[in-house]
């Protein structure tokens, strides 16, 4: 009889532990307020550090403003396939995402003479190309539709004097 307790007992504590990983599996990761981006893949920053409000954009720019989000998360999380990047409609709020080194692997950004020939996804392989081309595309859309100029009070940032705080690139 002992033994069969003994065995219900390890039973019942392997039954909570595989439910307490298996919900920290799926639990999803917490979605911060404010996000620096500030990939450890630079060896140096040489720009001031873009603070994404990342909450910001999920709740109030996305309610206010569903055209601009049809494809919700996906606007700005996608997958690659076959070379194109496409939306990741579905995500909610928690779901975990790859961070963007991972797809956009080369650290910095291409312009001029060193650019000169690639094709816009080879850019995109820089991981400042990608940003500047997923925020600034959306900034001015935001910022057409508001019948805003850059530097209007409310417009979204699209340069980057606007956005880390520093010198304006020529583009």
């Amino acid at each position: 009889m002992a033994m069969k307790k003994k065995y219900w007992i390890i039973a019942a504590i392997t039954a909570i532990s595989i439910l307490f990983i298996a919900t920290g599996l799926y639990a999803g990761k917490e979605v911060k307020d404010v996000i620096k981006l500030e990939d450890k893949a630079y060896e140096k920053h040489t720009k001031g550090i873009v603070t994404f409000s990342h909450k910001k954009h999920m709740k109030e720019y996305a309610e206010k403003n569903p055209e601009l989000y049809k494809n919700g998360c996906g606007e700005c999380h996608h997958a690659d396939k076959d070379g194109k990047a496409v939306p990741l409609k579905n995500l909610k709020e928690g779901d975990d995402v790859k961070p963007c080194i991972e797809c956009h692997k080369k650290p910095g950004y291409i312009k001029g003479k060193e650019a000169r020939g690639l094709t816009p996804e080879q850019k995109r392989e820089y991981q400042a190309n990608a940003f500047h081309d997923n925020c600034k595309g959306c900034h001015k859309a935001y910022n057409k539709k508001m019948k805003l100029k850059s530097k209007d009070k409310g417009a979204a940032p699209v340069t980057c004097k606007q956005c880390h705080g520093g010198e304006d690139e020529k583009e």
